[in-house]
């Protein structure tokens, strides 16, 4: 990608993991059981379609390029996918006529709008991971001369009053409701109430390898979640209905964190790998089978891949 770009220095509070008393780690906890099962329960059509592999790549891409903490681009992908869901939702569902519409079959006005969006997606997503940054207690901010500066290196001649008008159309368009949870958040909240409950498992490195395999299934998931359809089902080639039913795993973050985390465990070879399981299916209520059998598929395709993660110690 092109050059890097320095921030102006700025200090933020450099909150360590492992440091969280165990009642602030139920809280949060809870919380997020709360966060996942309202979202599990309000799933829309469109969920899921904007966590497309190069799309995430291209994300996580951008926020190492502008020098982030990773934690942003996993928050910037949940911010553009809500985004995009909210106003895809309220294009279709309000009689709406764009720019150069008039007389346009119905049939062909989605893909007008799709067309339309496409032409401002790159500010969208930098919007999203704009926003992002400014809620991470570990990461500079992206401010609008950064962002402007970055979108001209990537050929977009952008104003920063148009970035602006951006961040806040998607401000407004998500009622201003930000603090959404990511999946970082759900393993590392996961992991530090694992270490309180059995000080045996080495979460430090678990932690390190849990950050490695969770975004490779991140952008793997799309394969992931396709070969466990194919498994939980028994079927080579699911139904539009079974699919359609399966969204509910595919979206549920507390899976995904506890499957990272048996997944790394794994790879660490800790010896008391059925331990670990039981307990995250303990913390969780998810069951022993739910993650063993995320864990396999996983692992299948981590060994598929040749990933470098396989050999981390």
């Amino acid at each position: 990608m092109a050059k890097r770009f320095p921030f102006s220095p700025s200090q933020s509070k450099n909150l360590k993991f492992g440091e969280a008393s165990f009642e602030i780690l139920s809280d949060f906890l809870i919380n997020l059981n709360i966060r996942n099962k309202d979202k599990l329960s309000n799933l829309s059509r469109y969920s899921g379609d904007f966590k497309d592999k190069r799309l995430i790549e291209c994300v996580f891409l951008v926020t190492e390029e502008l020098r982030l903490d990773p934690l942003v681009g996993y928050h910037a992908v949940e911010l553009l996918e809500r985004f995009m869901i909210k106003h895809l939702e309220d294009l279709f569902s309000t009689p709406h006529t764009p720019a150069g519409a008039a007389g346009v079959h119905k049939g062909n006005y989605e893909d007008l709008v799709y067309e339309k969006l496409s032409e401002k997606f790159h500010l969208i997503l930098l919007s999203c991971v704009q926003i992002a940054s400014k809620l991470s207690l570990h990461s500079a901010v992206v401010d609008n001369n950064t962002a402007a500066q970055f979108l001209h290196s990537m050929g977009h001649s952008v104003s920063k009053q148009t970035i602006m008008d951006m961040e806040l159309m998607i401000l407004k368009a998500l009622d201003f409701r930000l603090n959404t949870p990511n999946p970082l958040t759900y393993v590392e909240i996961l992991l530090e109430v694992l270490g309180h409950n059995d000080s045996s498992i080495p979460v430090e490195h678990l932690h390190h390898l849990s950050r490695h395999v969770l975004q490779f299934t991140y952008l793997q998931r799309t394969a992931i979640y396709d070969s466990l359809l194919k498994a939980t089902t028994q079927c080579l080639s699911p139904s539009d209905e079974q699919r359609k039913t399966f969204v509910s795993v595919t979206e549920d973050c507390m899976l995904l964190g506890v499957g990272v985390i048996a997944v790394g465990a794994y790879i660490l070879n800790v010896t008391n790998w059925e331990q670990v399981v039981e307990e995250l299916s303990h913390i969780t209520g998810i069951s022993v089978k739910s993650i063993s059998d995320f864990t396999h598929v996983t692992l299948m395709h981590i060994t598929k891949n040749n990933s470098p993660m396989v050999t981390a110690t």
